[in-house]
């Protein structure tokens, strides 16, 4: 049974996530996870898990909001990967444009690594 240190350990098919669990499919792999902000409009934010596997990105919320801004994106599905900056200076802003016109923004840190092995499934 595979296992990681610190925070994660794989179980079987699920990985859990200081008190989260995923389902994963046959073969996916947790390749990167970090704590972020989904930004549902310019005011609010949802605080969460970024999640990336070899085969889909998940975000899981927290704080109250555990399930209702859940999202699973499959990476055929997003068409351009963009980078945008908080309070002018910060660059931590991940934007996420799908092909149905619809954008997905985060904020999170080391954005570059991320936007890369987006960009790189998709």
């Amino acid at each position: 049974m595979p296992s990681y240190q610190g925070k994660r350990s794989v179980k079987f098919n699920r990985i859990k996530l200081t008190n989260m669990k995923i389902d994963l499919n046959a073969n996916e792999m947790v390749v990167k996870a970090t704590d972020s902000d989904l930004c549902v409009s310019e005011r609010k934010k949802i605080k969460g898990k970024l999640i990336l596997t070899n085969q889909r990105i998940y975000f899981k919320s927290t704080n109250g909001n555990a399930g209702l801004f859940d999202l699973e994106i499959d990476p055929k599905t997003i068409s351009d990967v963009l980078f945008f900056n908080t309070w002018f200076f910060l660059q931590n802003g991940l934007n996420l444009v799908l092909r149905q016109g619809n954008e997905i923004r985060f904020l999170l840190k080391q954005r570059n690594t991320w936007g890369k092995l987006i960009a790189e499934m998709s």
